[in-house]
């Protein structure tokens, strides 16, 4: 089985869940992808850095979905999600992927 990292689970979510709403015209589709990769990488933060660590990093998720819309205003789209994307992978690698 490949384990695939939470990094890459994450930052998927959140360019994938965009991409989806974007190109499908429904963003409820974009948040199902969003919520399901969310959930995912919530399992594996658990699982390899603790529950203290998953909250964390579940609430920075949320916060990077949320944040991505003021920035989106300011730097467009796309680059915006691609940063918040980055700093979730980032964060997620630097707390629970780099342990395994």
């Amino acid at each position: 089985m490949v384990r695939v990292p939470s990094a890459v689970v994450a930052a998927t979510g959140l360019v994938g869940g965009y991409g989806v709403a974007r190109w499908t015209g429904k963003r409820q589709l974009g948040g199902v992808v969003l919520a399901a990769a969310g959930a995912a990488a919530a399992q594996q933060w658990r699982r390899r850095a603790g529950g203290k660590a998953a909250g964390a990093l579940t609430a920075g998720y949320v916060a990077a979905f949320a944040g991505s819309h003021p920035l989106a205003k300011k730097v467009g789209a796309w680059p915006s999600v691609l940063g918040v994307a980055g700093a979730v992978a980032l964060a997620s690698w630097a707390v629970a992927d780099r342990r395994g």
